[in-house]
């Protein structure tokens, strides 16, 4: 670990270790811990027509000593500036022209593929994405913020479809970065799960809540064997796997599972005997296996024979 004396303080800053996986994560924690100690130039030079001090590059050389193995570091035992070293290194790992570009062209196949699956969180499908923008960017390919705005909302699930054309009509995405793009759909993501929660919440019934509302309005699952039970107690059955009710007949239950099935207690449907009369309520009688339902409202009916 290397400290660095400045007029504010001491910056303490430990250099990772290069292995045969990390090298695209290693490289950019070097350049920037060598920022902070103010060498980067010395592998990275904005003007190459630059002198750089001779005890500069020995510093910049010591920090990447320290950061490799000692199998790299007896092949790099003749270079004797840090930019040549540094090159050395990168050739190593990323390997020679040919095998750069044969990597960028993969990485590249990879990101135009990936889409989010329909079990992904937005926080894992952006993890995904950016770690290959890195590693294409690590391999000296541009690769534009706008381009990667735009990859990331073409990607998104159908669900998303609504923010996504929002974030398209309304936002510039020449400008947007991908982490407030990234923001805004996390947002919405949060906002359709509340919803989610709220709705399910609404719809479960705990089982003392199921035995009182079977009690107050009749009972509301049976099982295949109950409802041919009941429907010759009641004479409605004609063949198996059909149902009569009036004058229409629909398709049963076919299997023993349980159906949720309506048992209408104390309630009779009716319409007005009185043409004129205008009789209407907002009460339905549903059956899940019938093509038909019925209400006591006549001006819902298209056709009515009486």
């Amino acid at each position: 670990m290397e400290v660095v004396k400045s007029k504010e303080g001491s910056l303490s800053l430990s250099y990772p270790m290069l292995t045969k996986t990390n090298y695209t994560a290693w490289a950019l924690k070097i350049r920037i811990f060598m920022e902070a100690h103010g060498i980067g130039e010395t592998i990275e030079p904005k003007d190459p027509k630059e002198t750089i001090e001779e005890k500069t590059d020995k510093v910049a050389m010591a920090a990447i000593f320290q950061a490799i193995p000692e199998d790299i570091l007896l092949s790099l035992a003749e270079k004797k500036m840090a930019k040549e070293t540094w090159m050395a290194i990168k050739t190593m790992c990323l390997g020679a022209e040919r095998v750069k570009q044969a990597k960028v062209q993969i990485l590249n196949a990879e990101f135009e593929s990936l889409n989010m699956k329909d079990t992904e969180m937005i926080d894992d499908f952006a993890l995904k994405l950016n770690a290959l923008v890195t590693n294409i960017r690590a391999l000296g390919e541009t690769i534009e913020e706008s381009y990667v705005v735009k990859k990331l909302l073409y990607s998104m699930q159908s669900k998303f479809l609504h923010i996504t054309s929002s974030i398209e009509q309304f936002g510039n995405l020449d400008e947007m970065s991908v982490e407030e793009t990234i923001g805004s759909l996390k947002a919405h993501e949060e906002r359709v799960r509340g919803k989610t929660e709220n709705t399910r919440g609404q719809l479960m019934l705990t089982e003392e809540e199921w035995v009182k509302r079977e009690n107050t309005e009749g009972k509301l699952l049976f099982t295949r064997e109950e409802w041919m039970r009941r429907s010759k107690m009641t004479g409605t059955e004609t063949s198996p796997g059909t149902r009569t009710r009036g004058n229409s007949s629909y398709q049963g239950i076919q299997d023993d599972e349980p159906v949720l099935l309506i048992a209408e207690k104390g309630v009779v449907p009716r319409l007005s005997n009185n043409e004129s009369e205008n009789f209407e309520t907002n009460i339905w009688y549903l059956d899940n296996g019938a093509s038909n339902h019925m209400t006591g409202d006549r001006s819902k009916w298209k056709e009515l024979d009486t």
